[in-house]
Order: C-alpha cells, then sequence, then structure tokens
C-alpha cells in the first residue's frame, strides 16, 4: 500500500463522516423546536393510490405563521390519506381537516417537551457520534493492514493521526449541531 493508498482511505474516511453529519443535519430539522418548519413533515408517506409516496408529492406545504403550517393536496380526495399519514407519523400534532386543506397548529412546548426533544437531539448526535468512531475504526484498520504490506511505520502513525484529527474535527462539528439544536429548543 502506497502514500496514494493512505490518502484515499483519508478521503473515505472524511467522506462518510461529512454524511454522517449530513444525516444528523436531517434527523435534527425533524425535531421541531417550537416554530413551525415544513421540514417537519419530511419522511411522513401518504398513501396515493396504493403506493407510498412523500406528502410534499401531494399537496403544497406552507408555514402560515410562527405556529401553523398548512397542506394544500392538489387532489381533494387525498385530505383523509394525508391526515390518516400525519396522525400515524407520531409527530405529536393532530391535523385540523377542514375540507379544503389541513392546518397543522404546533402547541406551545412544555418544559418537559423541550427536556424530552432536547434529550432525542442528544440520541441522534450520539448516533451520529459513533458512525464517526466506527469511521475512524475502519480506517485505522486500514492503515495498520498496509503497515503489514510494507507501508512505513512512521508513514502509518501519520496516517493514525490524520484519522484521528478529522475524527476530533468531526466530533466538534456534532456538538457543535447539539448546541445550536438545544439552543432552539430551549428557546422560549
Amino acid at each position: 500500500m502506497s502514500a496514494e493508498d493512505v490518502a484515499l482511505t483519508l478521503e473515505l474516511a472524511e467522506d462518510s463522516m461529512k454524511k454522517a453529519i449530513n444525516h444528523l443535519e436531517v434527523e435534527l430539522t425533524k425535531i421541531r423546536a417550537g416554530k413551525a418548519n415544513p421540514q417537519m413533515l419530511d419522511g411522513i408517506m401518504v398513501d396515493y393510490y396504493g403506493s407510498p409516496t412523500a406528502i410534499n408529492q401531494v399537496g403544497n406545504i406552507s408555514v402560515m405563521d410562527a405556529r401553523t403550517i398548512s397542506i394544500q393536496p392538489w387532489e381533494k380526495n387525498m385530505l383523509q390519506p394525508i391526515e390518516r399519514a400525519i396522525i400515524a407519523s407520531n409527530i405529536g400534532i393532530n391535523p385540523q381537516n377542514d375540507g379544503v386543506l389541513i392546518r397543522l397548529f404546533l402547541p406551545p412546548l412544555t418544559e418537559e417537551r423541550r427536556k424530552d426533544l432536547v434529550k432525542r437531539s442528544q440520541g441522534e448526535g450520539e448516533h451520529a457520534k459513533v458512525a464517526i468512531r466506527n469511521i475512524r475504526r475502519d480506517a485505522i484498520e486500514s492503515i495498520k493492514k498496509a503497515q503489514k504490506n510494507g507501508l512505513s511505520e512512521d508513514a502509518a502513525k501519520d496516517a493514525e493521526n490524520d484519522v484521528q484529527e478529522l475524527t476530533n474535527r468531526f466530533i466538534a462539528l456534532v456538538d457543535k449541531h447539539l448546541a445550536s439544536k438545544e439552543k432552539d429548543i430551549m428557546a422560549v
């Protein structure tokens, strides 16, 4: 294994860590922080004539005010399936169907609910950290294997240090995202 292979290992590790951060960002947007956000509905699938379809593919989602989201279905007969999908998704909001559109009123968060949301955010952060540490482990194993196949000890040590620096950088990024989300959630 050559220096190029080590560089490739580092590059692959960094790409994978970036994906872990992107996943964390997506998961954190789904956790509501008191303000209405259409992304809270990402991942909710509606039964569209027998096939599961993303909610934003069957209607127009818009934020009416800080605590209200409206969903205007493109077809009237989709009101019921959208309503059922929101209830089944367990996001903790009851949809209000007025026969034309569906409104989601976000209740103000209680202190207890805020703490639960912070815990959920931290859980997502922990998943991201575990993913990053697993990527670090795989990269270091790859470097150790390379060392057995002729990579110099110094080069292997340098590469392992680079992997650790990368890991530290991405773990710090996870912590930064979590701190920001916690601040959002706890802001009254």
